[in-house]
């Protein structure tokens, strides 16, 4: 993990991807394109129910700087721009997307041996403000985050966390939702190829708790086999296989046992 402490919301990080990342439960198309000169495209297509929505995305990486520009089918231009080691240990990143002439934003990354900040301002007349801060090591962080509302004047957010890295397991404790509900979660690597995750959550207002448990298999170099279960009696399985360099299908299905009527409970995604 090395000895700098990593961002705030990295806290937790690893437990969540095991149980979320790469589900999903709509049809959707990823082709990606990439070549020695830094410049990689991705054509995506979503349907979800009867409607389809698609994106362009082209990413384009010269030495310390980063171009991201993606063109949708609703005519949507987001463009972002990251330059990094701007200055010693810090990153900024400006995007904006058309025609929405508020969307406007700046962020700023900053990693020292013992601290990570980072900060986000909106470029508009009442901007969004946020900001977050861990202190620590590669091994432990603790840390907190805020978000300021100037439209409002009004907090939108204000989250804390503690982590803990090795190389075989990560276990993490949040308070989120403005310090209503605490959230603990754990993963472990049993060996290179078996991981094994959890999470619960405890909600202060309505005393309502509630877990998740997951799992994630290595069958070969290429292949990963995914589990989840929660105690909503919502059950997922994910396979993934990477058939060339960054190019991957997918496929996920949820089951829900309280679902009064299983209708197509089985979707397909595809990512290639």
């Amino acid at each position: 993990m090395g000895s700098k402490p990593a961002p705030f919301s990295d806290i937790g990080k690893r437990a969540k991807d095991l149980l979320t990342k790469d589900y999903n439960y709509d049809h959707k198309f990823t082709l990606s394109i990439l070549n020695s000169t830094g410049m990689a495209l991705t054509a995506t297509g979503l349907k979800k129910e009867e409607v389809f929505f698609g994106d362009i995305n082209a990413l384009y990486k010269s030495k310390n700087t980063v171009v991201d520009v993606k063109v949708d089918t609703y005519s949507n231009v987001c463009t972002k721009v990251t330059v990094n080691d701007i200055l010693p240990s810090t990153k900024a990143a400006f995007s904006f997307k058309i025609p929405d002439h508020k969307s406007g934003k700046m962020d700023v990354q900053y990693i020292h041996h013992h601290a990570a900040i980072e900060s986000s301002i909106g470029l508009n007349p009442t901007p969004l403000l946020e900001l977050s801060a861990a202190i620590g090591s590669g091994n432990l962080s603790l840390g907190g985050e805020v978000g300021f509302d100037t439209a409002s004047s009004s907090f939108i957010k204000y989250n804390a966390g503690i982590g803990m890295n090795k190389p075989d397991f990560s276990a993490a404790l949040l308070l989120t939702d403005k310090g209503q509900t605490l959230k603990a979660s754990y993963v472990h690597s049993v060996n290179p190829f078996h991981s094994v995750a959890a999470e619960m959550a405890h909600r202060f207002s309505s005393l309502e708790n509630s877990f998740t448990i997951g799992s994630s298999h290595a069958v070969d170099p290429f292949t990963v086999v995914k589990t989840r279960f929660s105690d909503n009696g919502k059950a997922a399985m994910l396979c993934q296989h990477e058939w060339r360099p960054k190019s991957l299908i997918t496929f996920s299905a949820e089951y829900d046992s309280k679902a009064t009527h299983a209708a197509n409970p089985n979707t397909r995604t595809w990512f290639m």
